[in-house]
């Protein structure tokens, strides 16, 4: 079985909260990986698909966890709730919870205290919360860049929270995340959401090819796309064309006007492919707006047959790239540069569709979810790293499989 099969092989569409039902979830993880930024970001990202969602603060055991707290569900218009006098977190998670069952909310997400594995009291509290509030799901928050040390911290978790699923934060820096694919071998549990970045809205639902396009830096444009839906921006041709393989200099023009809408830039530009994000990303965020701006400047001069073609005419008129360049206010370097980009979108479009009609199980087609899927046959912790490794040691081994692999 290939490398990608065996990351595939771990992955779990995590079933979420259902509306109109309510949903209690609890999040645990060690202090420091941002376990109660992720409250925030979860509940921005139900409150953003229309249900009503509310915070309870139950980390009694910090200074300061309320008030930060209640400082993100404030800025985000989440409702929340907490105490400064309560030092019982059971009681405050059980008021919390209670309270927010009654007004008819439909998820209720519980913070909990941060823990150490060697803490047993502050473990035993965690099972004593989870009694209380009876959870739908219990996630856990992974910092991404502890590497190796996942596993066995997800296993401590595991025995004492049975957590169902995990969320990785810390993604938007140099930690690429190999060790939390040992964890979910590890503990037959699977990535729920990747925190993206520090803004509330920085929080991804994971998929494992995605994953995979940006541990080898080769783009997320599925990402990408998902991120311009969440925001109800117009993609809807851009969308349909893309599925049957097709990408043109317009569908850009839209996706780059989209991505102006979105910011922070620096970031949506490491969704991009051909290294333009790594580029994007040593600049800094003025010089990247910058840059996109130019980007659309030089669609904006090209003709209405120039823009709904593949990039071809530019190929067989070149005359045309001079005349764009001058229109545009920029260089012949430029405008190349962005044919190239369509070029890579296309390549992407056309190697996503070749995948969903060649393992229908696995992308997301009719037929279901592959067997292993949650854990169920699920490959262990060496193997998962070996699989790593080989597509680390190997980057152009992902481009291949996605042309090739049948």
């Amino acid at each position: 079985m290939s490398s990608v099969h065996l990351l595939i092989a771990v992955e779990r569409k995590f079933s979420g909260p259902r509306k109109k039902k309510t949903n209690v979830i609890m999040m645990v993880g060690l202090q420091g990986a941002g376990k109660t930024t992720t409250c925030t970001k979860l509940a921005v990202y139900y409150q953003r698909r229309g249900l009503k969602v509310g915070l309870v603060c139950a980390d009694t055991f910090r200074a300061g966890a309320f008030d930060q707290l209640k400082q993100n569900a404030t800025k985000a218009r989440i409702p929340y709730y907490g105490s400064y006098t309560e030092v019982d977190p059971v009681t405050v998670a059980a008021e919390g919870v209670g309270k927010f069952k009654r007004d008819k909310f439909e998820l209720i997400i519980v913070d909990t205290s941060g823990r150490h594995r060697q803490e047993k009291e502050l473990f035993a509290e965690m099972v004593q919360i989870e009694e209380a509030v009876k959870p739908d799901e219990t996630i856990m928050v992974l910092d991404a860049s502890i590497g190796q040390a996942a596993e066995s911290q997800a296993r401590a978790f595991k025995q004492s929270s049975n957590f169902g699923a995990i969320v990785l934060t810390k993604m938007d820096g140099h930690a690429k995340g190999g060790g939390a694919i040992s964890a979910v071998a590890a503990t037959k549990t699977p990535i729920a959401f990747i925190g993206t970045g520090e803004h509330i809205q920085d929080l991804e639902s994971f998929t494992a090819k995605q994953f995979v396009s940006k541990l080898l830096g080769i783009g997320d444009i599925q990402g990408l796309m998902e991120h311009v839906k969440s925001l109800h921006l117009d993609q809807k041709d851009a969308m349909k064309n893309f599925q049957e393989g097709k990408f043109t200099l317009r569908d850009l023009q839209t996706q780059m006007n989209n991505i102006l809408k979105m910011g922070p830039l620096s970031k949506i530009a490491q969704m991009l492919p051909g290294g333009i994000g790594n580029m994007m990303q040593q600049v800094g965020e003025e010089e990247t707006t910058k840059r996109f701006k130019r980007m659309v400047f030089i669609m904006d001069s090209m003709t209405g047959s120039e823009l709904d073609s593949d990039g071809q005419i530019f190929v067989d008129e070149p005359s045309r790239i001079v005349r764009v360049a001058r229109g545009s206010g920029t260089s012949v370097t430029e405008v190349e540069a962005v044919l190239l980009q369509q070029k890579m979108f296309t390549k992407m479009a056309q190697r996503t569709k070749s995948m969903k009609s060649q393992m229908p199980g696995l992308m997301g087609g009719r037929g279901g979810r592959a067997g292993g899927l949650g854990g169920r046959g699920a490959f262990g912790g060496a193997q998962m790293q070996r699989a790593m490794q080989q597509l680390q040691s190997d980057p152009s081994m992902m481009q291949k499989m996605q042309a090739n692999d049948g």
